[in-house]
């Protein structure tokens, strides 16, 4: 009845067989009858199956959740039935439902108090007088993940409910139990269940034995000493016939034995001569031959124990399970200093990969052949036919990596196909996949620099498409990179950032690009088109980005004399700019260049009938005349030769240095202290008292009068530790640098609290010549 009824008519009116037909009648297919008018099609069945769909849609979006309105006290006051018998033992899914409303309270953050936490144990504890299996399941679960978060006296009061299960006769008793107790006890209490987790390691029952190597696993952390001693039980697990058996136990006889190589070399040895054979076992011991052989260093095919590792990994290959042959195809390819040959038989493998009908074998495949064709692109040429018809995968993913990497090992005469096969493909993925490609775009147009003109083109189309910040900067900053290295394209690239920064919504973007144009734009050979684009960022953007516009406009004045006059007339128009940071910036430039800006200033009115963008033969009218450039004309030009915090430390202890000379120093960049503005370590044992910045070191040293007459520092290194951490008195110390004289400055600390140092002086000697 319903819609399942629904369902099934729907199938059975399709495939069962018509009713046999009256004699002299035609029988007719169900394709045939819907030309007729009658019967379902294909397309019907779709049609008939999608309106199914979006009914169950409905009736479950509208369905409430059952612990949408669960109340915290409510639950607890339910949970006292756990008290009463009869209750624990005749309705055991009565109390699972209790239990599972108590964890949904624990997962949503609302904690437990002390009190209701004890309270919740001790009724726990009642529900174990019912062996029902799912009530038992899930009193395991909720001790589990409530225990990490309670009080540890109140785990004791499970602890003996646990114990007696784990010496229970039902399997499944046992092995949770196991599991639930490694959660909970600590080395103090690990001595007295120690022997039933040794004697549930050969279990003869797999679930039971897993349990205890898993417990195992998490117990080593804590008391590694003890699971030391399991060594032997866990080698006899080793040899189960169980596949999961198998793969906890060498997990967890790795973890004993990880810190002695020799013993770890004959355990892997002795394991490549075909002891095993779970093929999870087999993964993680092909992981633990490729650790061995990177931690040797060198050629993995120079040493004995390389080429051994290598024919277990290239007889890996054929084994059965394909978890087992990827696994050993990633190692090949991940082994140091291995051929380009040697790669051949695990490329082989992946390629037959790439055609499986599974996407987790063409993913991960594609994956392995990406990161070889990083280093050796060669090797996986003979599969970019096979790469080529991922592309179009439904899976992005793997769609993506196919185009990564056929950009990493196309030749260059396949560089416009691609370019076309990409740009359906763009549109299709996200910004994250977009970022990946652009990325393969650029080291391609590196590797084949004369194909610049279409791989920019490519990008350049892309920036004025949909996409966020990260997208997009990736590729200014792909297009900028290539402008470094080919400089063929700088022209061309400069100008497809210019019309970028036209319709650009991210000031980040703008301001970087405005500030590119400023270094590149006079030195193309016809730097006034670039000026109109930066002159309209002045009318149509935020504050911010008319700032950066101003600073490029300057730029050109002060390269390009000819342009000054031009350009001069346009900086005068954002005098009355209404953000404080345009008018100061543009009140600077028009200084540098030397011009009065009291003179002929604009008015409201020119000032709001001159707002309109700049066109290029503008500046033909004032380009003879030349206007004398001040000397700091160079801060526009130059980059600061500090960051902003060695200026900010440099102006203070300049400012502390006048005061204590006779002659007064100019204030230029030339004048200013050099300072280290590197901070000391925090791992450091000097306390925040002695390990001062160098601007403040300097500007103490300036209050002694008898260093103060020497001079100004020039540079202040940071504290340098003369002694350990651990002494008793702790000296550090910074060195001065001056014109004529080098200051040392030493800090004692004393990190006794009961003795005092009295008297302390220090020798210091010359090593070497001076």
């Amino acid at each position: 009845s319903g819609l399942k009824g629904q369902i099934v008519y729907l199938f059975l009116s399709y495939y069962l067989p018509p009713k046999a037909p009256l004699r002299g009648t035609k029988m007719t297919s169900p394709l045939e009858q819907a030309d007729d008018g009658g019967g379902l099609t294909i397309s019907s069945m779709v049609k008939e199956f999608q309106g199914l769909k979006d009914k169950f849609k409905r009736e479950d979006a509208d369905s409430p959740s059952p612990f949408s309105d669960l109340e915290k006290a409510t639950v607890l006051q339910e949970c006292r039935v756990f008290s009463d018998s009869k209750v624990v033992t005749e309705s055991p899914r009565k109390c699972s439902q209790l239990i599972t409303k108590l964890l949904h309270i624990v997962t949503q953050g609302d904690a437990m108090s002390s009190s209701e936490v004890t309270e919740v144990f001790f009724g726990v504890t009642k529900l174990f007088q019912s062996s029902d299996a799912s009530l038992r399941r899930m009193i395991y679960f909720f001790i589990k993940e409530v225990a990490e978060t309670c009080n540890p006296d109140d785990i004791i009061i499970v602890t003996s409910s646990l114990t007696k299960d784990m010496n229970s006769k039902e399997d499944l008793f046992r092995a949770n139990s196991i599991r639930v107790l490694a959660k909970m006890i600590d080395a103090t209490m690990l001595g007295a269940i120690e022997r039933y987790i040794k004697q549930a390691i050969v279990d003869r029952n797999a679930m039971v034995s897993s349990s205890a190597l898993v417990a195992g696993t998490h117990l080593i952390r804590g008391s590694p000493d003890v699971v030391r001693r399991w060594v032997n039980e866990v080698q006899e697990a080793l040899h189960s016939s169980s596949d999961m058996v198998q793969f906890h136990a060498l997990s967890l006889l790795y973890e004993i034995k990880q810190h002695d190589r020799l013993a770890i070399s004959k355990l892997v040895t002795k394991l490549t001569r075909g002891t095993i054979s779970s093929p999870l076992a087999t993964c993680l011991l092909i992981r633990y031959i490729t650790t061995i052989v990177r931690d040797s260093g060198g050629n993995a095919l120079a040493s004995a124990t390389g080429r051994a590792a290598y024919q277990f990994l290239e007889l890996s290959l054929r084994h059965r399970s394909e978890a087992v042959i990827y696994e050993a195809a990633k190692a090949l390819c991940n082994l140091p200093g291995i051929e380009e040959r040697d790669l051949g038989p695990a490329v082989a493998v992946l390629q037959l990969f790439l055609s499986s009908p599974k996407s987790t074998l063409r993913l991960a495949a594609m994956r392995a052949l990406s990161s070889v064709a990083i280093a050796k692109p060669s090797a996986v040429i003979k599969c970019n036919d096979d790469m080529e018809s991922l592309i179009a995968d439904n899976n992005r993913s793997i769609a993506t990596f196919a185009i990564t990497t056929l950009l990493k090992t196309g030749s260059e005469s396949s560089v416009d196909r691609l370019m076309k096969q990409i740009s359906s493909f763009m549109n299709e993925i996200a910004d994250e996949f977009k970022i990946v490609v652009v990325t393969a775009i650029r080291e391609l147009c590196l590797k084949y620099p004369l194909k610049h003109r279409v791989l920019v083109g490519f990008l350049a189309n892309f920036l004025r498409e949909e996409g966020g910040f990260e997208f997009k900067k990736a590729i200014v900053d792909a297009i900028i990179a290539l402008m470094c290295v080919i400089s063929e394209t700088k022209e061309s690239s400069l100008f497809h950032l210019c019309e970028f920064i036209e319709d650009c919504e991210f000031t980040a973007l703008s301001t970087q690009i405005l500030h590119l144009v400023g270094i590149v734009g006079p030195t193309t050979v016809a730097p006034a088109r670039y000026i109109r684009f930066v002159y309209n960022r002045v009318i149509l953007e935020n504050a911010a980005v008319r700032a950066a516009a101003i600073t490029t406009l300057a730029k050109f004045a002060a390269r390009l004399p000819a342009l000054q006059a031009s350009v001069s007339v346009l900086l005068r128009r954002s005098l009355r700019d209404e953000d404080d940071e345009v008018r100061d910036r543009a009140t600077v430039a028009l200084r540098l260049l030397g011009e009065n800006i009291t003179k002929d200033a604009p008015g409201d009115g020119e000032a709001e009938g001159s707002q309109r963008p700049f066109r290029q033969d503008a500046l033909a009218a004032d380009s003879t005349r030349d206007l004398p450039l001040q000397p700091e004309i160079h801060l526009l030009l130059e980059p600061l030769p500090m960051s902003f915090a060695q200026l900010s430390a440099a102006l203070k202890e300049f400012e502390v240095a006048g005061s204590r000379e006779d002659d007064a120093l100019a204030l230029s960049l030339t004048t200013l202290p050099v300072v280290d503005y590197t901070r000391p370590s925090s791992q450091s044992a000097v306390p925040a008292s002695a390990s001062l910045s160098s601007s403040n070191d300097s500007a103490e040293l300036y209050k002694i009068p008898e260093l103060a007459t020497l001079g100004r520092v020039h540079s202040s290194t940071s504290p340098i530790q003369l002694t350990e951490s651990e002494t008793e008195y702790v000296v550090s110390c910074i060195k001065h640098i001056m014109s004529e004289h080098v200051v040392l400055e030493f800090a004692i600390t004393n990190t006794i609290s009961d003795q005092l140092l009295v008297d302390a002086c220090q020798n210091c000697s010359v090593r070497g010549k001076m």
